[in-house]
């Protein structure tokens, strides 16, 4: 689907208040946390840690799920490749808009694809788009199965499942990889709130 609007004579609309006055407001640098994974990996689960954790050191967080989105912005796409493009680009876009009021937002979608990953890095001003791998192998990912997914792909009454019968493109330079197979969810979230502090995005 085409990123171009269809309308003509669109002006993006600058306000008075920048990044900067947003960031002293906040006390902390606004960008997208793009969390990426297999079904299974934990990506929801994380995401709502490192949420919590954020808000209670007083930041503006907030997550947007996979599921969540689906229910209503996304309510009129399926699974299909062109969808699932279209899925991720309308969230790269909401992503943005978060990430410009100030927001550390916390995407938790497979978005199985590089091309589309690096789209809605693309969107956004450098440092603003943080590519975290929730790394949990397959095999960890289909033991947990939460949602009964994966056996109902193996029995053929899924198709185009990622990791069975459609790809996964894992990151091969995320700013932060967390294998969540192998330490707790408190384990990664911290991991994940760590180097946030490290790069200075919670320094106000």
């Amino acid at each position: 689907m085409s990123t171009q609007p269809k309308a003509e004579n669109l002006t993006w609309h600058r306000g008075e208040v920048d990044r900067a006055a947003r960031t002293a407001a906040h006390g902390h640098q606004g960008a997208a946390l793009w969390l990426t994974g297999l079904s299974g990996s934990g990506k929801s689960t994380l995401a709502h840690r490192v949420e919590r954790l954020l808000i209670e050191r007083g930041c503006f967080a907030y997550v947007l799920d996979g599921d969540n989105v689906r229910h209503g912005l996304n309510a009129d796409l399926g699974f299909a490749p062109e969808e699932r493009k279209e899925n991720i680009r309308r969230v790269g876009h909401v992503a943005r808009l978060f990430a410009d009021a100030g927001a550390l937002v916390i995407t938790a979608f497979i978005s199985p694809y590089r091309e589309d990953r690096a789209q809605v890095r693309a969107m956004m001003p450098e440092g603003e788009f943080v590519e975290v791998h929730v790394a949990a192998d397959l095999a960890t990912c289909e033991a947990r199965d939460p949602k009964g997914l994966y056996a109902k792909a193996r029995a053929g009454e899924i198709r185009g499942f990622t990791g069975i019968d459609a790809p996964y493109e894992a990151p091969e330079a995320p700013e932060l990889r967390v294998d969540t197979g192998a330490q707790s969810v408190d384990e990664s979230a911290a991991q994940v709130v760590a180097w946030l502090e490290e790069r200075g995005y919670l320094a106000g």
